[in-house]
């Protein structure tokens, strides 16, 4: 196996060898018209400056990028929709996969063929015609490779799973350009590799998924004044109905000030909001009885808990559809201290000098359960997030510190950190992988990528 530690300089960018690609192919480099617009995506604060932008429309264009940064020595990026960049970068190559959109559903065998810069919204609504659902996230723009790589927490999560335990076979690009088709038969230890070991292994160009036989479900929002409505109150009656309910229902509940901006709608500015999300596949007189003591916690502010298609899914949780500037933090948690909880809500409410969005995911159910795969951490039972939006003014380094602060009480139940909740702090790696899971994820670097060309993620070596 080659040496993990081995070094790579970067060498100067050889303008004559990708004068031969542009001939060919949609290059872009900086000062070129149509750069910016190919860099843009969904995170806006933090800026990506790479030497050359190769917008892929196939395989054989993943395969000439990598080529070409390898003889190059420069490191690779990917990008489809660009929410979950890592950090700022500069220099190197970014491979530019949004053009990569095909999906094709078998409806037959219950599987979708989905293109390394399809977003969640394609698959969604290409399943649905067949009648069967993806295990998408909450939002449709979301890039549906680069979300199951990460693991994927979708709208289903403790009934089905993760989004990576439904993975049949993947199309991967690695280091030496060669193109891989991966299945868990053919290269049992890649596969288990890549599902979960986000972008470090090469460049994914499409997944071949398995569908499931949904098409509505009873779900929506249950929403909280908290200014009317203690929100600790809200967390423990939540937190105690989770303890009653069956893996059949996914929710979480989120918490946030919105700031007093006019191009809000009036209701909401300066408004304390502590909402409660629920999905759930039984029956709508079912899912009535489930959620009553959630209703009794308190007048709601707004009541949309309903029967819905699932092409509506992505409404319970109403996710931003617009760029914008964020950072964000996680932790997974095998356990809750009630007391550490009300205190983070109130140093993130409105008391807080600034807009925060702090959110708590009930896990377990089949989200526990093995599978082979590098998704770690099944063990937890809650995932607590933290984001903020930035602008101009913000001291990153301070929030940094205030997130440090804010999470200090949850500390003993923490059993690591989830790689799609991580936002914008790519130098930060520690508790994505327990020891033997990170381990196996570089030695299969060290085989796969031994001069660390994919290395602008969050770096397992």
């Amino acid at each position: 196996m080659p040496n993990s530690k081995i070094e790579t300089r970067e060498k100067p960018m050889d303008l004559g060898a990708l004068s031969i690609f542009t001939a060919q192919r949609l290059v872009f480099r900086p000062g070129d018209t149509g750069y910016e617009d190919e860099l843009a995506g969904f995170q806006t604060g933090f800026a990506q400056r790479p030497d050359v932008v190769f917008a892929a429309s196939g395989t054989d264009d993943v395969v000439a990028a990598v080529s070409y940064a390898a003889a190059a020595g420069l490191p690779i990026g990917a990008q489809a929709t660009g929410h979950g960049l890592p950090d700022a970068s500069a220099g190197g190559v970014l491979i530019s996969t949004r053009r990569m959109d095909e999906v094709v559903v078998d409806p037959a065998a219950r599987t979708a063929r989905v293109g390394a810069g399809v977003r969640w919204g394609q698959v969604v609504a290409a399943a649905a015609e067949h009648g069967l659902a993806p295990l998408n996230g909450s939002a449709p723009s979301v890039g549906a490779v680069s979300y199951t790589l990460g693991g994927g927490l979708g709208v289903l999560a403790r009934e089905f799973g993760y989004a990576a335990d439904h993975v049949r076979s993947l199309e991967l690009v690695t280091a030496d350009g060669a193109v891989r088709q991966v299945t868990a038969e053919s290269e049992p230890e890649l596969f288990w590799g890549l599902l979960g070991g986000g972008a470090n292994l090469g460049v994914v160009t499409a997944l071949e998924i398995g569908l499931l036989p949904v098409t509505r479900l009873y779900g929506g929002a249950l929403t909280f004044d908290g200014r009317e409505v203690d929100p600790a109150a809200v967390l423990r009656a939540y937190t105690a109905w989770t303890e009653t309910v069956p893996d059949t229902v996914t929710s979480s509940v989120a918490a946030l000030v919105y700031p007093d901006l006019p191009m809000l709608p009036e209701a909401l500015r300066g408004s304390y909001l502590v909402t409660v999300r629920v999905a759930y596949t039984g029956s709508a007189e079912e899912g009535e009885r489930l959620v009553a003591p959630l209703r009794a916690i308190g007048p709601a502010h707004e009541d949309s808990l309903r029967e819905l298609p699932y092409t509506e899914s992505h409404t319970i949780h109403s996710d931003p559809d617009f760029p914008h500037a964020y950072y964000g933090e996680n932790r997974m948690l095998d356990g809750l201290d009630t007391a550490a909880m009300e205190r983070l809500l109130a140093l993130t409410g409105p008391a807080a000098d600034r807009m925060h969005v702090v959110q708590l995911n009930h896990l377990g159910g089949a989200l526990a359960r093995p599978a082979a795969n590098a998704v770690p951490h099944r063990d937890a039972r809650w995932l607590l997030r933290i984001l903020s939006p930035l602008d101009d003014s913000t001291d990153r380094a301070s929030l940094r510190e205030f997130y440090e602060e804010v999470l200090t009480g949850v500390r003993r139940h923490v059993v690591g950190r989830s790689l799609n909740f991580t936002f914008a702090s790519g130098d930060r790696t520690e508790g994505l992988y327990d020891d033997e899971t990170r381990k196996r994820l570089a030695g299969l670097k060290a085989t796969y990528d031994p001069a660390n060309l994919f290395r602008r993620n969050y770096d397992v070596r």
